[in-house]
This record gives C-alpha cells, sequence and structure tokens, in this order.
C-alpha cells in the first residue's frame, strides 16, 4: 500500500509523533532526553523549523513545529533520527531501528487550535498519571511558555505571543489555559487527526488545504463510512 503523502506546506504548523518501535522505550536515562533536545535543536535549526511544544515521554515524542521550507520537517526528522538513532546504538550496544516506523504528523488550523495542540502536548504527562500537574514534569516545553524559563528549542508562535505583551503577560495567560480541562471529544479529534495524518482545524480550513493539496483533509468521505482505528497516544 502506497504511503500516504504528507502535507508540505511551509509556514503552517504541524503536530508530530514519534513511538519507540514496538512501544518499546527510547529514553532511557537523562542523558538519552538531553541529546534527543540537542540533537533536535541541531536538526531544526539546519532545516528551518520552528518548534513552539514538545513532550518527551519514555517510548515516545510529541512536537509542534512550523516549518518554514519545503519538506523541511521531513528533513528534520530524518536528520534527528539519523543522529539519535546513532547515539542510542552506540551508547546501548544496539543495533536496528529505534523508532516505530515513520512519524505521523497532523496539520494545525493555528488560528483557532494552536494553543489548544500545545495544551494537549504539555499535558500528556498528567493524561499518563505520571504527575498532577505539567510543570512537575521535567522534559516538556510547559517551563517555556508557562514561566519564561530559557529553553533554545522553543520559539514563539505569534498565537501565543499575542497572549500578552511581555513575558509575564504571556506566561499568565498561557497558565490560564490549564485551569480547564480539554474536553474528551477534542483530545479524541486530536488523536484521530494524528493517527490517520489529517487535519485538526475548523472546516473552511479543511476546505482551503483540500484545495490547495488535493490531499484528503477529513475521516471518510461523503456517502462512504468512517473507518476507525484505534489506538491512545
Amino acid at each position: 500500500m502506497p504511503r500516504k503523502p504528507r502535507f508540505n506546506l511551509p509556514g503552517l504548523p504541524q503536530h508530530i509523533i514519534q513511538r519507540g518501535n514496538n512501544r518499546s522505550p527510547c529514553f532511557f536515562c537523562e542523558a538519552d532526553y538531553l541529546q534527543y533536545t540537542k540533537d533536535l535543536f541541531v536538526a531544526a535549526d539546519n532545516y528551518q523549523c520552528q518548534i513552539h511544544a514538545y513532550v518527551l515521554m519514555s517510548n515516545h515524542a510529541h512536537l509542534l513545529v512550523t516549518p518554514l521550507i519545503a519538506d523541511g520537517i521531513s528533513q528534520m526528522m530524518q536528520s534527528l533520527g539519523r543522529r539519535y538513532v546513532y547515539y542510542i546504538n552506540k551508547l546501548y550496544g544496539r543495533s536496528g531501528t529505534l523508532w516505530e516506523g515513520r512519524y505521523k504528523s497532523s496539520l494545525i488550523d493555528s488560528d483557532r487550535y494552536l494553543l489548544t495542540c500545545m495544551r494537549y502536548i504539555e499535558l500528556n504527562p498528567v493524561r499518563a498519571n505520571m504527575v498532577e500537574h505539567p510543570g512537575e514534569y521535567k522534559w516538556s516545553s510547559y517551563h517555556a511558555n508557562a514561566n519564561a524559563d530559557e529553553d533554545k528549542l522553543v520559539v514563539c508562535h505569534p498565537v501565543y505571543t499575542a497572549l500578552g505583551s511581555n513575558h509575564a503577560k504571556r506566561g499568565l495567560a498561557y497558565r490560564g489555559l490549564f485551569l480547564q480541562h480539554i474536553d474528551r471529544d477534542t483530545v479524541h479529534q486530536i488523536r484521530e487527526t494524528l493517527n490517520h495524518e489529517l487535519v485538526f482545524g475548523r472546516s473552511y480550513f479543511k476546505d482551503k488545504i483540500e484545495q490547495m493539496t488535493q490531499r484528503q483533509t477529513r475521516l471518510g468521505k461523503p456517502g462512504r463510512p468512517c473507518v476507525r482505528k484505534e489506538g491512545a497516544i
């Protein structure tokens, strides 16, 4: 079965997930998390990608990325994979693949859904019952976005910047977004669009992307039943 073509639209953010092979760990100690962030920073810089949010879990990673050039994300992820897998295999005396196939990605309607996607990503450790609050988890962008902590990986998106006129006001507004949970329907929609590599956004935005790319942006088609794939993220 041929691979589904990627959305390749510079300037539009994408939600990315990269899973460990067979859901196995891809981070084994603190040094591994640090190495991944270093390799990600180099790859993003080399291929002109801006990272707005991320979380590194034990067996997968979520990223929210805006490419500034065509194929920027694909090149970034290929470079990151080569660097990080080489590091892991050499350090632990292993061979073969670390990741479960190629990464998955969904296009994000930034005007309406970017902040929701950022919250979804940074709340992963809470949903996994690892911590009670995202600020308690070390390996995410929450500290940079909510508290203005230094994190060279994170580049502020204009939608985030519009939350306030300075770091303190933006952080206060951003923390306020976490006072309410993301409803189950929205969580399900984010997961479905990511698993099927579609578009998370409003209907008119999806229509626009379909016209631009000649690619399906929704689950199913008119007159045909929707077939869902199960699997939590």
